[in-house]
């Protein structure tokens, strides 16, 4: 894998790709490559201008469709307003290293956007879609031993790394219950994940620590690929045939930077038990539902 190329990505001329947060980072840059390889590009964004000026960059015949991912209301009129198949969702978007707040419905920010939005938003648009689902996680899902289901908003415990990695191995354990859940339908869907290593975005520089700020800073000038670079993991993931569940990142030392390849969980990730109880978790507090009748 480590030689694979956006040139690389088969003709999607006839498909359709919904990338959430695809107004900058790694999320323009995937809208791009889809958009050069012939996909019609959905960039569901929060700011309807910033991302028509990412649009302008897209090739093809790009839309631009709101999407607030950290309210639910936004969230359900985004799916309503959708009407025919969908190829390939990518669950991009993404909050890091925010200061302690709460989204539109009362959740822990990280969590509520990172993780419960997407989840949402799956699960409403599954009907339409044809291919597959890929989430962006990250590799801070390596620091966190596990959900906090009795205090999912860490309340009185914030801390925001750990916040932010709380939602990342959200995001790891949504897709193999996705992936599960898809399989035990008969369903030919697929739920991938991947992750960008450590890629040069505006996401490192926001945190409201200022020591924070400064590490991030000089961590992007010294171990840091290029947004463009970090994107290849996701493209590998929406575009090759891979396995459900697969999860992609870079091939270089500590998975870093480099070309995409599969790579590893943590056991916390790869938990069934968690994703399941996750998953239930995750459905009282959206009231969304898996919506995939079983065949048989």
């Amino acid at each position: 894998m480590t030689a694979w190329k956006i040139d690389q990505i088969p003709d999607l001329t006839g498909r359709t790709a919904i990338i959430t947060g695809a107004n900058s980072g790694l999320g323009l840059h995937t809208a791009q490559a889809l958009g050069t390889a012939g996909a019609h590009v959905v960039l569901a964004v929060r700011d309807v201008d910033k991302g028509k000026a990412a649009a302008a960059t897209v090739p093809g015949r790009p839309e631009v469709r709101r999407l607030d991912l950290s309210d639910l209301t936004s969230v359900r009129e985004f799916a309503a307003s959708w009407d025919g198949k969908l190829d390939l969702l990518v669950n991009n978007a993404g909050v890091m290293f925010a200061p302690e707040g709460r989204t539109k419905d009362g959740f822990e920010t990280h969590f509520g956007t990172n993780h419960l939005g997407h989840f949402a938003l799956t699960n409403l648009l599954l009907p339409h879609v044809t291919d597959r689902v890929v989430t962006v996680a990250s590799s801070t899902h390596r620091f966190v031993r596990g959900i906090n289901f009795d205090n999912p908003n860490l309340t009185g415990d914030y801390r925001a790394q750990r916040a932010y990695g709380q939602s990342k191995l959200a995001n790891l354990l949504f897709v193999l219950e996705l992936q599960r859940r898809l399989s035990e339908t008969g369903s030919s869907v697929r739920a991938l994940a991947a992750h960008p290593g450590w890629a040069a975005t505006n996401l490192q520089t926001r945190s409201p620590n200022p020591a924070v700020r400064r590490l991030m800073e000089v961590g992007n000038g010294l171990f840091a690929q290029d947004a463009k670079a970090g994107a290849l993991p996701t493209l590998y993931a929406a575009t090759q045939d891979l396995p459900g569940a697969s999860y992609l990142g870079p091939d270089g030392p500590f998975e870093l930077r480099g070309g995409p390849t599969l790579v590893s969980r943590t056991t916390a990730a790869s938990d069934p038990t968690a994703a399941k109880k996750l998953w239930t978790l995750s459905e009282e507090l959206t009231g969304t539902t898996f919506p995939l009748a079983k065949t048989g």
